[in-house]
């Protein structure tokens, strides 16, 4: 039996439906389901608790994995002086227009003889003084990370995605060796795709950006990319590897086993509360979120259904019997005691994307049972209560995997093989997706993709397939497979 969408109709009637507007719907939800809110200040974000707890599971998950691969978490200064910007001067050309300078302070408003940068990214100040710890290859590798907020001064904003000020964590390292450093840049880049695909539900691409998609200053970027239900392509996470960039910029150098001196090879790489939004797009429905059960702040929600004080004591009182099971077993449960209609409860955690509901009736805690609600299929059914922490705990894998299963099976639906630019530019006039081409690597024929097929981008360069065909723009023999999109 499912539930009826007349139930929640109520309830939800103030949010625009995907279908009728992708980008109100979303602003809807995260401002609804109370993840976040614009703060007052333009441009910038308040993260809300049910949002930042999501974040918070992000953390944990990534944090255990580069743990478990020997980072350390650092704490670096928010503010940059300006030489240190200016010393790589790639880096700063890709930055410039985002950063956000102090020039006065104190009571009188003093001028700064040095304008400082408000950090848009760490690479400049770590690197000028990591290197006072480098000093022999034995020092090597520094493996270093830090969770902290930036500053890029966007000029549109959108709740999680391109917000002036957001949350991540960036990690910087330094090697000795070149190759040790790009065996880091792939690490992380698969530690990525597992907090995507196996705690988001998301499956994504993976591979090389294209030279005028890679990050300022990097030999290279690595990338995942997802697919949201609007059919754009959102960019998840990326991975650089510098080479001896930033260390020449900065003189990062050690002495190696021949005590010669010599310049390090280093990476960054980060995760933001970007992800946060991709929860919301690539898995919300009309009636709000649905979260991944790994992530989700909380897996079960209790529906006590009760007229009088008497029913109420009744259901009180089976529900404790077997609640404490359920805290013992690891599950993130509630109780939703509100004074509400069951039926404007209901709609309220469907907006929250809760994984799973609970129902619980006198005829219920007569016959030793619950009522459970899948947030993904709607379909009710009965549960005993014997047993009742470890057959949830079935239910939540069972959840996880239909959700990344059901955004695997998008994906594929939304994934083509296109052999001209003609046929590519027909495409996106009508719809999204992801698109695979043969390309020949041609610079300024990627800026006319974006140009004549109204902002495609080349999201991920396939470098596992070696290409057998023609160009899709010029017909010359191809040297790449790419994937094209339009992209957030």
């Amino acid at each position: 039996m499912k539930e009826t969408v007349e139930e929640q109709q109520d309830f939800v009637k103030d949010i625009t439906k995907m279908s009728d507007d992708f980008d109100r719907w979303y602003t809807d939800v995260v401002r609804k389901a109370e993840l976040a809110d614009w703060s007052g200040v333009r441009g910038m974000m308040v993260v809300r608790p049910y949002g930042w707890a999501m974040w918070e599971a992000i953390q944990r998950a990534f944090d255990d994995m580069i743990k478990e691969s020997g980072h350390e978490n650092w704490a670096f200064p928010l503010l940059i002086p300006r030489e240190f910007l200016m010393k790589e001067a790639e880096h700063v050309e890709g930055f410039a227009p985002e950063v956000a300078w102090v020039t006065k302070a104190g009571a009188r408003m003093e001028e700064l003889e040095d304008p400082l940068a408000v950090r848009p990214t760490s690479e400049t100040i770590i690197g000028a003084i990591i290197k006072r710890y480098i000093q022999s290859h034995r020092d090597l590798p520094k493996l270093t990370n830090q969770w902290n907020s930036v500053v890029r001064w966007e000029m549109r904003s959108r709740l999680f995605l391109r917000s002036r000020e957001f949350w991540w964590q960036e990690g910087h390292t330094f090697h000795a060796y070149a190759q040790e450093g790009m065996d880091e840049a792939n690490l992380i880049l698969n530690y990525y795709r597992s907090i995507a695909e196996d705690w988001l539900a998301v499956p994504v691409l993976i591979g090389r950006k294209s030279p005028s998609e890679t990050f300022p200053g990097a030999v290279y970027t690595l990338t995942l990319e997802g697919l949201m239900r609007d059919g754009l392509a959102l960019q998840m996470g990326t991975s650089h590897y510098f080479g001896q960039n930033f260390s020449r910029a900065y003189d990062i150098s050690f002495s190696n086993k021949d005590n010669e001196r010599e310049l390090c090879y280093s990476t960054s790489w980060g995760i933001s509360t970007r992800m946060v939004g991709a929860i919301v797009m690539a898995h919300g429905d009309d009636s709000g979120l649905i979260v991944p059960p790994k992530v989700a702040p909380v897996q079960v929600v209790v529906v006590p259904i009760f007229r009088d004080a008497e029913g109420r004591a009744k259901v009180e009182k089976f529900i404790n019997s077997w609640a404490p099971e359920l805290k013992a077993a690891g599950i993130r449960s509630r109780v939703d005691w509100r004074d509400e209609r069951p039926g404007d409860k209901y709609a309220h955690w469907e907006l929250k994307g809760v994984p799973l509901r609970l129902n619980v009736g006198g005829r219920d805690a007569d016959a030793g049972q619950v009522e459970l609600v899948d947030r993904l299929s709607r379909e009710k059914r009965a549960l005993p209560a014997a047993g009742l922490a470890q057959a949830l705990g079935g239910e939540l894998q069972k959840f996880q995997t239909r959700l990344f299963e059901r955004a695997q099976a998008f994906q594929r639906a939304n994934t083509f093989e296109l052999g001209t630019l003609d046929e590519v530019i027909a495409h996106f006039r009508d719809r999204g997706g992801f698109v695979w081409v043969q390309w020949c690597g041609d610079e300024a024929e990627e800026a006319r993709v974006k140009t004549d097929a109204g902002g495609v981008t080349i999201r991920t360069i396939d470098e596992d397939t070696r290409p057998s065909g023609n160009c899709f723009v010029c017909g010359r023999p191809a040297t790449l497979r790419v994937a094209l999109a339009k992209a957030y």
